[in-house]
């Protein structure tokens, strides 16, 4: 897998390989991931894809991941028109995908390619309206791991306050032949 990644670390660090070519996952720390990165650490694509880059990432302990709003999504041609607003179920969404590509990008140097899957959503508030303009911060925090399973409070936020927040579970598993 060749990945663009930002790290504190030397050249060899930021590229995630070695002198013989390979992943050298003991070298790699990733820090931030562009939207390139994210495309391969998640199959969501638009529509559907909510996160358009993380930073601030600390291994799977905790990541920002940035969504921005325009008004030309396809949400808001039936939520709602003349009064857009972001729906609180994409919010949910994107706290996932940001745990998700944490969970998969702090696995780098696996040789198989690895799917997230969506386990729980709870605890979940709607503080304020998301309307276009407004950029998304999911701040994602890891509760506790078991094996491939993960989970993570999140709180999304828009100008440093809270517009919603939820606990969420995820689970990584390795992609079988035929996706």
């Amino acid at each position: 897998m060749s990945l663009t990644i930002h790290s504190k670390n030397s050249l060899a660090a930021r590229s995630g390989i070695d002198g013989t070519g390979r992943m050298d996952a003991t070298k790699t720390t990733l820090e931030a991931a562009d939207i390139a990165v994210v495309l391969k650490a998640l199959p969501q694509r638009y529509p559907f894809l909510m996160v358009d880059r993380i930073r601030d990432m600390r291994g799977d302990e905790f990541a920002i991941g940035i969504k921005n709003v325009t008004v030309n999504e396809p949400q808001f041609l039936g939520h709602f028109p003349g009064n857009p607003v972001f729906p609180g179920v994409l919010l949910i969404e994107g706290m996932a995908q940001t745990a998700g590509a944490l969970c998969v990008l702090s696995q780098l140097g696996g040789d198989r390619p690895q799917r997230v899957y969506f386990l729980t959503i709870d605890k979940a508030k709607f503080r304020k309206p998301v309307v276009p303009g407004d950029t998304i911060e999911f701040h994602m925090t890891k509760i506790a791991r078991k094996r491939t399973m993960w989970w993570f409070r999140g709180e999304a936020k828009v100008d440093g306050q809270i517009v919603c927040e939820a606990e969420v579970g995820a689970m990584v598993a390795e992609v079988r032949d035929g996706g």
